[in-house]
């Protein structure tokens, strides 16, 4: 049941256009680019049946301890329009230490484009997760960097 608040809460957050926000922990908007951070437990998709898009996409989920799926949202800031032919890729490290590069591959979300992909996330963090956005309506890449904790239960 927690599982699937977790993936309405996502699905919400990533489906929808959303109003200009002020940058926070898991937003930032640069360029003109409002770009949204989202990082799941990997545990969310197993319950999906053989054949449902989100068992498959990525490969599907690994399998083992502390797999994450870190996915990402693109919005132009001033329309609130979602960009969905961009190239992104993420470098997800532990502050200090060296990180793990994936492109984050575009998957459809309730008819809508996000980007994302799996990655081991070893320990509580503090994380850096560097998000490289390259698309064909930005004149150069556009790279962010977000700081990722595990919230304290």
């Amino acid at each position: 049941m927690r599982y699937a608040y977790l993936t309405l809460l996502l699905l919400g957050l990533l489906s929808t256009p959303l109003a200009p926000a002020a940058d926070s922990q898991n937003h930032q908007v640069v360029d003109g680019v409002s770009v949204y951070l989202g990082v799941l437990p990997a545990e969310m998709i197993l319950g999906h049946p053989r054949g449902h898009p989100e068992s498959e996409m990525h490969g599907g989920p690994p399998t083992g301890e502390r797999r994450y799926h870190v996915v990402v949202a693109a919005f132009d800031a001033a329309t609130g329009k979602r960009i969905a032919d961009a190239r992104v890729t993420a470098t997800v490290s532990q502050l200090g230490l060296s990180g793990t590069k994936k492109k984050l591959e575009p998957m459809t979300i309730a008819g809508t484009i996000s980007y994302g992909n799996y990655f081991t996330l070893p320990g509580p963090g503090p994380y850096r997760i560097e998000v490289e956005i390259r698309s064909p309506r930005t004149p150069r890449p556009l790279r962010l960097s977000f700081d990722y904790a595990f919230a304290r239960t």
